[in-house]
């Protein structure tokens, strides 16, 4: 028969022990450290680093195509467009990042949902591609025409004067308010997304007011002051909130301006003024489309007829306007020049090459084939240039235009 231990025997005994085994008692022996140590060493669930993010430098000189959203969704254009790199002078492609739908076409936490254009799940696997190839990627957004931002936020959108309803243009397409602040943030978001991905440099569109609608029935309830003020406000808050310090590599960021904003001086009535895009840019881009001048501009009874001159006058006043150190143009912060008439303002003096024409290979009032593309080319090297790129709505391009890659020379 078992003896029962008595319990205030059990209780003592357990006393003495916690005594004994104590962290004091610990603290003596030479085990210590050790086992302290191992009480620290808990597992820990940390988030694995984010993937490291790979830029192309950007090249000396620039040679471009554009690839629409649903062209790079499509096997064939998309495959086409780097072939188009591999075998010629072209070196850099400029993808939508957000097109005319207002759709953002790469996984974005920012966009909005409901988008009609089109959208590339595989858009990481497709920079990483062309930077494989040394492609330099340009990611195009198209700004202030978004219908879907408008159908969600209306209340941002340019308005109808008579009824307070939603404005559209002839094609239907209704713009943001360019004074609406809260679009501001929600454009820079998606173009840090997109440098954030590889995109190497953020090219942005349709920073303008609208025109070809009904304008006489137009109201803008966000915005105060002249266009061309307004825009120069988006300039400035654009070219800030892109040039963040702590970014190892900042995107190269570019606009796109009508072609004649290189030759005018007034805001062609949507607001751009060459000057006052040049302080906030690293590249400003013409789109000098022949079949988009007047006739007789610069004397020519029909600009189609004339591809070399239109392209080639545009840009040297465009360059001319760069180097210049006055202007006529009075922007944020302008100093006049004393005793001047027309007045004249003091202007920092921007390197020529800050310009990159679009130029034209598709019909539109004219046959575009080899001979106009390459006139467009040749007058912008004339000009003195070294970089353009080549606007196609259909993705495909006029190859026999272009140097072969084996041929390609650096024109300075």
């Amino acid at each position: 028969m078992k003896r029962k231990t008595p319990l205030i025997f059990s209780a003592l005994c357990a006393v003495a022990a916690a005594a004994f085994f104590s962290p004091a008692y610990f603290s003596n022996l030479s085990l210590a450290p050790a086992a302290a140590s191992f009480a620290r060493e808990e597992p820990v669930n940390e988030p694995p680093p984010p993937p490291k993010v790979e830029h192309v430098a950007l090249p000396g000189h620039v040679r471009a195509v554009y690839m629409s959203q649903c062209a790079a969704g499509s096997a064939e254009l998309r495959q086409s467009l780097l072939a188009l790199a591999d075998e010629t002078e072209i070196n850099a492609i400029v993808v939508d990042l957000k097109d005319y739908t207002g759709t953002v076409g790469f996984p974005s936490q920012m966009a909005i949902p409901g988008g009609k254009g089109c959208f590339n799940s595989d858009f990481r696997d497709l920079v990483k591609e062309m930077h494989r190839r040394n492609i330099y990627v340009i990611g195009r957004v198209t700004v202030f025409q978004d219908p879907l931002y408008t159908s969600t936020h209306p209340e941002y959108a340019v308005k109808k004067a008579s009824d307070g309803t939603t404005w559209r243009d002839h094609k239907g397409l209704a713009f943001v308010d360019v004074g609406a602040r809260p679009f501001w943030d929600y454009i820079v978001g998606i173009s840090r997304e997109a440098h954030a991905l590889g995109v190497d440099e953020i090219n942005f569109d349709y920073i303008r007011y609208p025109s070809d609608g009904p304008m006489r029935d137009i109201a803008y309830t966000h915005s105060s002051g002249s266009h061309q003020e307004n825009l120069e406000h988006f300039f400035a808050y654009l070219s800030q909130k892109m040039r963040v310090e702590e970014d190892a590599h900042m995107p190269v960021i570019s606009v796109d301006l009508f072609g004649m904003t290189t030759t005018n001086t007034d805001d062609l009535n949507i607001g751009q003024v060459l000057e006052r895009a040049m302080p906030y840019f690293d590249f400003i881009a013409p789109m000098v489309y022949p079949s988009h001048y007047p006739p007789n501009f610069h004397g020519y009874p029909n600009p189609n007829k004339e591809v070399y001159g239109v392209v080639n006058f545009s840009m040297r006043e465009a360059a001319r306007r760069a180097v210049a150190t006055t202007s006529v143009i009075a922007w944020f912060g302008a100093e006049p020049v004393p005793t001047t008439t027309p007045q004249l303002y003091m202007k920092k003096a921007y390197p020529k090459t800050m310009m990159r024409p679009w130029l034209q290979d598709f019909d539109y009032g004219g046959d575009y084939g080899p001979t106009e593309v390459r006139d467009q080319i040749q007058a912008t090297y004339d000009a003195g240039l070294n970089s353009w790129m080549l606007w196609a709505p259909s993705n495909r391009y006029t190859k026999a235009a272009l140097e072969l890659a084996s041929t390609t020379t650096l024109t300075e």
